[in-house]
């Protein structure tokens, strides 16, 4: 469904600067029988709110098709995450004095990591996720948690049973959702008087600064800074009082959300500072996003030219890793199973499946060492470090990594 309007002040003027073309949903990888069936592909298109400065996609799949019972997403794969979720709760509990009556929801909580972390720190925990497969996985691990669409029918029932929440996550979610005034809604029922929202999403900063285009895919509806938001939540009458940046996913910001009137912790000088860098980067300005989409097209031009050398010298190239960027990478620019022939990974919910649009058959990271292609490209580029000391084995015996952004380059 294409959309006229922004998800946060419904202003109409939408200026398109980057088309990735027809493309299916990110996270849908394919059994061997579904391959040769039909395949759904969708606009991927990047549009900015002249009014109010918010980047959004301008064409939204419907998050029934997106967040299906099958979704293969767990947030808990690698070391980096898992300590990223330990350092976000800690920080969290000492910035806001949590204790143990304190009950902390994530809304999109997976498989329970960060709410596991937060209970490893001292707090009352409760996830809510709408994929069924994963929600089982959180309950069985021990974090309970809630089959569900995060609403205000949602958030009534959580407040009826367990109570009003001090503290609401919603990392890497926030940015995926479609009606954000009935999230609002819902957070304002759930929320105690002195409570705080807390949004971590990448920075669309960083995204254009360092031509992260791969972290645009379908779940992501909003390319979250820091002017749009602070204005949208001032609508609801409440402020934003702390902004935390973290490296995460090519770069991160977390943001602290609260009622107005509150006045502990203090509101953070971060915040003049990182509006006064949106607009010194030209982030919303028209001629800046066009030049963003210009080199958006070269790094695909370059990438290709490179891949294609390697195969025409006889070399054989893999991809490793199988997040939902690699496969907006792979198919923007038009990687199939003529140039990579296969992607390793470690997630044991993507292995014996094929990747959406160019069905790249995914294999775990032992066949990769088993087979020794010479080059791997590097889809997690943003866990590079960590991947390549996984895979010592694998340069240790002449192979080389490929990673594609800001610039394609060889390393290893």
């Amino acid at each position: 469904m294409f959309v006229s309007k922004c998800r946060m002040c419904s202003g109409s003027s939408l200026y398109k600067f980057l088309d990735l073309g027809q493309t299916p949903p990110a996270d849908q990888f394919l059994f061997a029988e579904q391959v040769k069936g039909p395949e759904k592909s969708y606009p991927l298109e990047v549009v900015v709110c002249e009014i109010c400065s918010l980047v959004q996609l301008n064409y939204i799949v419907p998050p029934e098709i997106l967040y299906c019972n099958d979704y293969p997403y767990e947030s808990s794969t690698t070391k980096a995450g898992r300590s990223h979720w330990n350092e976000f709760a800690e920080t969290t509990v000492r910035l806001l004095a949590l204790e143990k009556k304190d009950l902390v929801i994530d809304v999109g909580s997976n498989v329970g990591v960060l709410l596991q972390m937060f209970r490893n720190h001292g707090t009352t925990v409760l996830g809510v996720d709408p994929a069924a497969n994963i929600a089982e996985i959180a309950n069985r691990n021990g974090i309970e948690t809630i089959s569900a669409f995060f609403n205000s029918e949602v958030a009534r029932g959580i407040v009826a049973s367990k109570g009003k929440a001090s503290v609401i996550t919603a990392t890497n979610v926030f940015a995926h959702i479609d009606d954000l005034h009935d999230f609002m809604q819902a957070t304002d029922i759930l929320l105690n008087e002195k409570g705080a929202l807390i949004i971590e999403a990448p920075y669309f900063l960083e995204l254009l600064q360092n031509l992260e285009y791969d972290t645009i895919y379908h779940e992501h509806l909003s390319y979250l800074s820091l002017k749009p938001m602070k204005r949208f939540f001032e609508s609801f009458n409440m402020e934003v009082f702390e902004v935390q940046r973290r490296d995460i996913h090519g770069g991160s910001f977390r943001v602290f959300v609260r009622r107005r009137g509150v006045s502990e912790p203090p509101v953070s000088d971060i915040i003049a500072e990182l509006l006064a860098a949106e607009e010194y980067a030209k982030a919303y300005d028209r001629a800046r996003l066009d030049t963003f989409a210009r080199d958006v097209a070269q790094n695909r031009a370059d990438l290709r030219h490179l891949l294609l050398d390697l195969k025409r010298r006889g070399k054989t190239v893999v991809g490793v890793s199988a997040p939902a960027k690699g496969m907006t990478l792979l198919n923007y620019c038009g990687i199939g199973t003529d140039v990579l022939h296969f992607v390793a990974e470690k997630s044991k919910l993507k292995i014996g499946r094929f990747t959406p649009g160019g069905h790249i058959p995914v294999v775990s990271d032992e066949f990769l060492l088993e087979r020794q292609p010479d080059y791997a490209l590097l889809l997690a580029w943003n866990f590079a470090e960590e991947i390549m000391n996984n895979l010592k084995q694998f340069s240790e015996r002449g192979g080389k990594f490929i990673i594609p952004i800001p610039t394609p380059k060889i390393v290893g």
